[in-house]
């Protein structure tokens, strides 16, 4: 199942393995949670993933909705498909729906990017992150830090097999097909340094106050080095109902982009200022300096391997954290352990029982390989 922007990126490659190892039959299904058409169908396309072969189409509303609705309409499509594995990534809405639908009928769970704690159990996500784990046969962690919460949390670790992040086989599958410098000119930023914006968590996005203070905050950084500023729709209706025009403070404001063009854009930027965990992990791997406009992480090993900064939601503290970036020369960074481009192939290893682990945690040990319709993975691309 797949929708939210960064679960493209973890289920392409684990749908590419699947196919490339025989014996697996992928079924995708997309949830719909994110109804952008920039951020679902061209996410598909770029990634050449195929039309999903269910749609269950649940669009917006609230999360306890989106819940309620996903539950629903996947324990139709598992009922209906009888999969031996619910294959889920990240952890949005559509992943703890899709895990507890999958749990509630006995049917296998595997999370990729397992793990993963900010310690801030506010966020949305880190609840979802959190049940998940809980119901998980297999558990694909994406570095040490997250294999260390779930021992720390009691999960057996027979089910935890440490993988890599699927999100860079993504990456490093889309930078040898799109050029930097074309995209640069193509955005108008050929030639010079520029940084790059995201912001579209609910506690900085949804208090005007905040949000304000934000914008306040990139005016000023944008004095010294001009911004490119893709809104997601959140963001989008919030800064409109503040009636704020960010070109009047420097900012190029930019509809959602395609994955090829973020990566292009990214590739090429001076600085990222996001509140985004996926765009923390590219920004490392591509050796970006990347200032989290969050208070905690999920994703420590950005900050270790990485040039990732924690500047919270304090103006000043983000313009000088920005200023200092901005005047420092770059330096070369290291890639996280396992971050190689082979996750996916990882992931798929073990699920056909001869990866690390072979026999530990294997609802698929024994499977038919001869053919492949007898044993069908319905692959949680969530949305």
């Amino acid at each position: 199942m797949f929708g939210a922007r960064p679960n493209f990126m973890k289920t392409a490659p684990l749908y590419r393995a699947m196919r490339a190892a025989g014996g697996f039959d992928p079924v995708l299904v997309h949830t719909g949670q994110h109804f952008d058409k920039a951020m679902s169908d061209d996410f598909i396309a770029a990634l050449e993933l195929p039309k999903p072969d269910v749609h269950l189409g649940v669009g917006p509303g609230s999360q306890a909705w989106q819940l309620a609705e996903i539950i629903k309409r996947t324990e139709k499509v598992l009922l209906e498909v009888r999969p031996q594995l619910t294959v889920v990534v990240g952890d949005v809405s559509s992943t703890l729906a899709a895990a507890l639908a999958s749990a509630t009928l006995d049917i296998p769970v595997a999370h990729v990017e397992a793990g993963l704690r900010s310690r801030d159990e506010a966020m949305p996500e880190e609840r979802n992150r959190m049940l998940v784990d809980r119901v998980s046969s297999y558990l694909f962690t994406p570095s040490p830090d997250a294999d260390a919460n779930l021992a720390a949390e009691a999960i057996p670790a027979e089910r935890v097999f440490n993988v890599g992040n699927v999100m860079i086989d993504s990456l490093d599958w889309v930078l040898p097909r799109v050029s930097v410098a074309a995209t640069r000119e193509r955005f108008g930023v050929g030639g010079r340094r520029y940084g790059l914006v995201t912001l579209h968590r609910p506690a900085n996005v949804d208090d005007p106050d905040v949000l304000r203070r934000l914008l306040g905050a990139l005016a000023e950084v944008a004095v010294d080095l001009p911004l490119l500023f893709p809104l997601h729709p959140r963001t989008r209706r919030r800064i409109d109902e503040m009636g704020v025009d960010l070109e009047d403070e420097r900012i190029t404001p930019l509809p959602p982009i395609g994955y090829p063009d973020f990566v292009a854009l990214l590739a090429g930027a001076w600085l990222v200022l996001t509140d985004s965990g996926g765009i923390q992990e590219e920004a490392t791997v591509l050796g970006i300096p990347c200032l989290t406009l969050r208070d905690n992480t999920e994703r420590p090993v950005t900050i270790l391997y990485g040039e990732n900064e924690l500047v919270g939601r304090d103006p000043e503290r983000i313009v000088a954290a920005a200023r200092r970036r901005i005047a420092a020369p770059r330096r070369a960074t290291a890639r996280p352990p396992q971050w190689d481009g082979r996750a996916a192939e990882r992931v798929v290893e073990v699920l056909a029982g001869v990866g690390p682990g072979k026999g530990a945690a294997a609802p698929l040990a024994g499977r038919p390989t001869g053919d492949a319709s007898e044993a069908p993975v319905l692959v949680e691309t969530v949305g």
